[in-house]
């Protein structure tokens, strides 16, 4: 059986501006993670993960809420597409 989803999340991830210089590197190395924007000085961080499978994606969230100095992790956007769909 072929999984045929794509999910995207958009995140705002508070975090102690003073972990800044670690968090950015173990955030990115969250595989499929991107930070857009970043505000060390507010501590905020606008992070895009993405994944093939919902539960994926869930677990690549956690990673990201259990590491030093995050604060919270707060879902924004969230989008489920079907690759390879036929269109008429």
């Amino acid at each position: 059986m072929m999984n045929n989803e794509w999910h995207v999340s958009g995140l705002m991830v508070q975090a102690r501006p003073e972990n800044f210089p670690a968090l950015i590197p173990a955030l990115l190395a969250i595989q499929d993670t991107e930070i857009p924007v970043q505000d060390q000085q507010q501590g905020k961080l606008v992070v895009v993960m993405q994944a093939a499978r919902s539960q994926a994606l869930l677990e690549k969230i956690e990673s990201a809420r259990n590491l030093e100095g995050v604060l919270a992790v707060s879902l924004v956007y969230h989008q489920q597409d079907e690759q390879g769909e036929v269109m008429p």
